[in-house]
């Protein structure tokens, strides 16, 4: 593993050196991960796709809301996912004008595939690490799990 000098605490240099390292390394490896799941779907598709397995049945509302995008850009996503069999679209039994989005069998197999290449594909590269940095990067987990609380 490459090693790089510690970093300052003091005055901006954390703001300046690892705010920007961090962003990119979290950035770079998000991007490996998905580059990794083999899938045609965009990052925004699996997203909402996941939302709605985990959280679902949603509206489109509920879904532009967890996902933090437009409710037109819901639409979107909806349409292509349902095009290829990964949601049901049924009217909302208590709004008639709305719908309510769920994953499909399908889309479940999916997302479980997808999940295991990634876990599989970051397991391969803890496994070249010695013990000492498996304990670092399980910590930077905590740390990074408490930051988005």
């Amino acid at each position: 593993m490459r090693t790089t000098a510690p970093i300052e605490t003091t005055g901006t240099t954390v703001e300046e050196l690892l705010a920007p390292r961090l962003r990119l390394a979290i950035t770079r490896m998000a991007r490996r991960l998905r580059q990794e799941a083999g899938t045609d779907l965009g990052p925004s598709q699996v997203a909402a796709l996941a939302t709605i397995e985990r959280h679902g049945p949603l509206s489109p509302s509920e879904l532009a809301e967890r996902e933090r995008i437009k409710r037109p850009t819901v639409t979107r996503i909806a349409a292509s996912l349902e095009g290829v069999g990964l949601i049901e679209r049924v009217r909302d039994p208590a709004d008639g004008r709305s719908s309510i989005l769920s994953a499909t069998p399908r889309a479940k197999a999916l997302l479980r595939r997808l999940r295991a290449r990634k876990t599989a594909f970051l397991a391969r590269r803890l496994d070249d690490l010695d013990a000492e940095d498996r304990r670092t990067l399980e910590r930077a987990a905590e740390l990074l799990e408490g930051m988005l609380e």
